[in-house]
């Protein structure tokens, strides 16, 4: 039977730590309940063992993850949830934060509460680590009387984006490996092995073949002249920057992206699953549409498609709701509009957007599993057909050699 590690607080907000010996981690829960303790986190016993634990490197201890938050908002609806105050939950938190950056945040946010201010006010304080969503949220939430609802509307929210963003970055470790091998490798051959060769070829007083004199050239391109290489790129990584900055440039770059073959729709469905997710959170927090659009139009990551929202807005100022101007914009996939438009019918457009999200994540995941699964072998390919052009070049000098009389 599986250990698990748990955390839990008395009715007084005393911390207690031990271990227990469960089927899985909603029994250790009832049986902390049963206990007259409310569970705060509960852990695998040997997650903290040294090939599980995180590696925190120096230049990142400051940092606050998105994974701290969503420790933390599980942590906060559970105690919410247990019926402690708002601001005992917050102490209890910040005395069992791993992150001393997010410990720090905690605690100047409990002190913001103490003095005074609304949760949702204190959290805004911190910009950088509490998205607008998750802000204007708390902020319905405390509106509304519903904190903890919120709170559990938010664990989810932050959950699923994170496990996108998770799946995403595991499908392209294999490819970019993949790629910095291939780089290396031709790099050696090109620099190391084949003026070696050329070492060779003049000591006897041959002429090099043609492919290894070919090869000879490129090697002394990239020997002799690393430093205005280096420099070009350099100056067109600048330029790229300034360029990608600018509001025209950022536009031109984002459009650019969508119609990129392959890679275009990809970004698309990502786009369309962070909108719909954002919106329906919002919607369901009780957040007004007009200022729902706003916040989802600053969050979207592709400028085409933050532009395309405005005339959205427009037309839900005009009374057009919001199915006809999004039809018009022309940005969202039939699929995504359907359904939004069989939501705002209905008058469950909060959940059909949710529902919207939930269809293009599985869209996303397939995407990048199909565009990968082509990369990967036209990579290896690529790859394959570089080496071997140089192995063949000098196996070709090799066999050059025995002709040289003696």
């Amino acid at each position: 039977m599986p250990s698990y590690q748990y955390k839990a607080s008395t009715m007084d907000g005393k911390l207690i730590e031990g271990t227990m010996e469960a089927a899985d981690d909603g029994t250790v829960a009832m049986k902390l309940q049963e206990m007259g303790l409310f569970p705060v986190r509960i852990d695998f016993s040997d997650n903290k063992t040294i090939f599980k634990r995180e590696i925190e490197w120096p230049w990142k201890q400051k940092r606050i993850r998105r994974k701290d938050l969503l420790i933390f908002t599980q942590e906060l609806h559970t105690l919410v949830k247990s019926g402690f105050p708002l601001d005992r939950s917050l102490t209890i938190i910040s005395q069992i934060a791993e992150s001393p950056s997010m410990r720090d945040v905690i605690q100047d946010i409990l002190k913001e509460v103490k003095g005074g201010k609304s949760f949702s006010e204190a959290l805004g304080k911190y910009p950088d680590v509490f998205p607008k969503v998750y802000i204007n949220m708390i902020r319905a939430g405390e509106a509304g009387g519903a904190l903890e609802e919120i709170l559990a509307h938010l664990r989810n929210y932050l959950a699923t984006s994170d496990d996108l963003r998770s799946y995403i970055v595991g499908a392209l470790i294999y490819p970019m490996l993949l790629s910095v091998v291939a780089l290396v490798s031709i790099t050696i051959l090109t620099l190391f092995v084949i003026p070696r060769f050329v070492l060779i070829f003049e000591d006897i007083g041959v002429p090099l073949p043609l492919p290894m004199a070919v090869l000879r050239g490129i090697s002394s391109v990239f020997t002799d002249f690393w430093w205005l290489i280096l420099a070009l790129l350099v100056i067109f990584g600048v330029f790229f920057r300034r360029f990608r900055n600018s509001t025209s440039g950022r536009m031109k770059w984002d459009r650019w992206l969508l119609r990129a073959p392959l890679l275009g729709p990809v970004l698309r469905k990502v786009e369309v699953a962070r909108f719909s997710r954002s919106l329906g959170t919002l919607l369901h927090g009780g957040v007004p549409l007009l200022q729902a659009m706003t916040i989802v139009r600053e969050i979207i990551g592709n400028q085409s498609i933050a532009v395309a929202i405005e005339p959205i807005r427009t037309g839900i100022k005009k009374g057009e709701g919001i199915a006809q101007p999004m039809k018009q914009s022309a940005v969202f996939p039939p699929l995504a509009m359907h359904l939004i438009e069989v939501g705002e019918e209905t008058g469950r457009l909060d959940s059909m957007l949710n529902q919207v999200a939930e269809v293009y994540d599985v869209e996303v995941r397939n995407s990048i599993k199909n565009l990968i699964a082509f990369f990967e072998p036209a990579l290896i390919v690529l790859m394959g057909i570089i080496i071997g052009a140089i192995v063949i070049s000098m196996l070709t000098a090799i066999f050059s050699i025995n002709d040289v009389p003696l």
